[in-house]
């Protein structure tokens, strides 16, 4: 993995810890499609050195869900994603998987488990083929979760199978785009995290991710979705999770969040 911070990162990091207002009322649950929830997050704290980033997250994924973070940058929705995916040791909660404990696992270890990630920085093997790219990617089936082949992934975006004799470093960034998503989706995850996936994209390619989101859906994948764009995000969920200052602030569907202007002007308004 690159060393580099994203943009949102760095901004996560300089963020100030301050108390956020949890909406008020009752929260309806939205149970998942089979019933029972497959990825728990409890009370999950994160530090970047002496900075608190997530001050105690909490929320669930059921099967078959769609489930959007949103937030402005800097309030704790990429790092909550690399702490679910090892890449930043929780430094408290519980994080389980199917009932499984993740606690101490090793990255790679929790991707065999059934948990995937889409970086935001993408993160291609800039020196092998796509071909190459995506057979990297590919594991073992795994309990519980749809199996992925290479040529799904060409009937997702047949670009990459006209170009899967280039190397992946020479792939425009909607491309690499393409090809991080489809490497992850071949390891057969049961839950999918990904993250700001439509930056800085074209509005055709924007789409193609957009479509590629609810198919995996519709496959009997769970996804835990990091978007900025709104419209983007709203369409494809069934649940979002609005983040501010390292906590979430806010669960429920789509329709409910459009419905309160109040929360989406503290939380969203840029």
């Amino acid at each position: 993995m690159s060393n580099t911070a994203s943009q949102g990162e760095r901004a996560e990091r300089r963020a100030a810890p301050k108390p956020a207002r949890i909406p008020s009322g009752d929260r309806p649950a939205y149970p998942p499609d089979e019933g029972s929830s497959l990825l728990e997050v409890v009370d999950l704290h994160a530090h970047y050195g002496k900075s608190h980033i997530l001050r105690g997250v909490s929320f669930s994924v059921g099967e078959r869900e769609v489930l959007s973070l949103l937030g402005r940058n800097g309030s704790g929705r990429s790092t909550t994603l690399k702490a679910l995916m090892g890449l930043l040791p929780p430094s408290g909660g519980r994080i389980a998987l199917a009932g499984r404990s993740l606690a101490g696992l090793r990255p790679h270890a929790i991707c065999r488990s059934g948990l995937s990630y889409v970086p935001e920085e993408r993160e291609v093997f800039a020196n092998l083929t796509v071909d190459e790219n995506l057979r990297m990617g590919e594991q073992p089936p795994v309990p519980g979760a749809p199996r992925w082949t290479v040529q799904q992934m060409f009937d997702y975006f047949p670009r990459l199978k006209e170009r899967r004799h280039t190397k992946a470093g020479s792939l425009s960034g909607g491309e690499q785009q393409m090809l991080t998503i489809c490497r992850s989706l071949l390891g057969n995850p049961r839950v999918i995290l990904i993250d700001e996936p439509t930056e800085g994209l074209a509005p055709k390619i924007v789409a193609q991710v957009g479509e590629c989101i609810e198919d995996m859906h519709r496959q009997g994948v769970s996804v835990v979705l990091v978007e900025q764009k709104l419209a983007i995000a709203m369409k494809v969920s069934q649940r979002v999770c609005v983040m501010g200052h390292g906590r979430i602030v806010f669960d429920g569907s789509p329709q409910q969040l459009e419905s309160d202007p109040q929360l989406l002007a503290q939380w969203l308004a840029v």
